[in-house]
């Protein structure tokens, strides 16, 4: 009996634990409770809220589920916690002329490495060392921003003034590593074209690339006192040898490539390529026998235009070369050829129309029955 009842204890036991352990996954303020926060998220407006802020577009509050959902990373600096920092970073920064990259999808679809590097005119813009760091001091004091009020939020469901200043500083922060990364986009273009990996398509290699480039922009830290160029250029070369390795384990595992011609019969090519010798024999046994009733000099012409002369197996000449022969200008032969073809033409379709009706006579003879 003293065994059965500890049983009773420490099952019951059993049971409030389980209930507990449920209660701290499942319940309020638990982890699985901040997801469904995330993924349901409603902005909850300000009761002095005007009635043009009454609330978010479906499109804003997709993205500012996705923003509160991932943490924003961001390279900090000791200009971040100055008083004015927003005011000197922005206000007080030089303005940086945008690039245009209208020349970015041109250059793309060649992919010959002989073709220049760019066009003359391509607006592309060299950044200083100065100007780089004005960029990313205010792509990273965006990200900054929008890590802070991601901190500040926390769990909670962000207030209207809250979201509108989320997604404010997110699409600054969006809006400078675009222009990043554009005035980068040469880079890649040439380093892809001095990259010799044949194995390797243009196109992946560039994209590639451009990946590499984007996660560049995110992890640079201009503090240090390097151009982002010497930063971006070992990632994107990185990114083309693992671009490399990964295309030579894959060809380690499949080593045959799709080939065409085992995939599909060659069976109409065959027929095709039959009766294309059979037309040619024909029209050289018209020629030759002259049932197209040709004169000398287009005999002459067609002859040596077409390299048909068997004994000396001639190759076909040129107008210019016949036209030396028989003493007449190039147009001259050419015309002297498209009569004599013309003629070779109506020959061949008269032989045509003769085997056709000798064939319909055939089908059309007595048949056993009538016998």
């Amino acid at each position: 009996m003293g065994r059965i009842g500890e049983g009773l204890i420490w099952g019951g036991s059993d049971r409030q634990r389980t209930r507990d352990m449920l209660q701290a996954l499942i319940g309020k303020n638990s982890p699985l409770s901040r997801l469904r926060q995330r993924q349901w998220l409603r902005v909850r407006p300000e009761r002095d809220a005007s009635p043009r802020h009454a609330g978010l577009t479906p499109q804003e509050q997709r993205l500012l589920r996705q923003i509160l959902g991932h943490p924003i990373d961001y390279i900090d600096s000791d200009e971040f916690t100055r008083a004015d920092a927003e005011a000197r970073i922005y206000d007080q920064a030089e303005v940086i002329e945008r690039p245009d990259v209208s020349w970015y999808r041109p250059l793309m679809d060649d992919p010959e490495p002989s073709r220049p590097q760019m066009p003359k005119n391509t607006g592309t813009v060299l950044l200083t060392a100065a100007q780089e760091r004005v960029l990313f001091l205010q792509y990273n004091y965006a990200r900054h921003r929008v890590r802070r009020l991601q901190l500040s939020i926390g769990p909670n469901e962000p207030t209207e003034e809250q979201a509108r200043e989320l997604l404010r500083w997110y699409r600054v922060a969006s809006r400078y590593r675009e222009q990043i990364a554009e005035t980068n986009l040469a880079l890649v273009l040439a380093m892809a074209k001095r990259t010799r990996m044949s194995e390797v398509d243009f196109a992946d290699l560039v994209s590639e690339g451009n990946m590499a480039l984007l996660r560049s922009v995110d992890k640079f830290d201009c503090g240090r006192g390097f151009k982002f160029s010497t930063y971006a250029c070992r990632a994107i070369l990185k990114a083309f040898s693992r671009q490399g390795m990964k295309l030579t384990k894959y060809r380690q595992r499949f080593p045959t490539d799709f080939d065409p011609a085992m995939e599909k019969s060659n069976h109409l090519e065959v027929v095709r390529r039959g009766r294309e010798l059979d037309a040619a024999e024909e029209v050289k046994h018209i020629v030759v026998s002259n049932e197209a009733e040709l004169t000398n000099v287009e005999k002459t012409v067609v002859y040596h235009r077409f390299g048909l002369d068997a004994e000396q197996d001639n190759d076909p000449m040129t107008l210019e070369q016949v036209g030396q022969i028989i003493g007449v200008t190039k147009e001259r032969v050419r015309q002297i050829q498209n009569k004599a073809l013309e003629k070779i033409r109506l020959t061949v379709e008269e032989n045509a129309k003769r085997r056709n009706g000798e064939s319909e006579e055939e089908d059309d003879g007595p048949s056993p029955s009538d016998n």
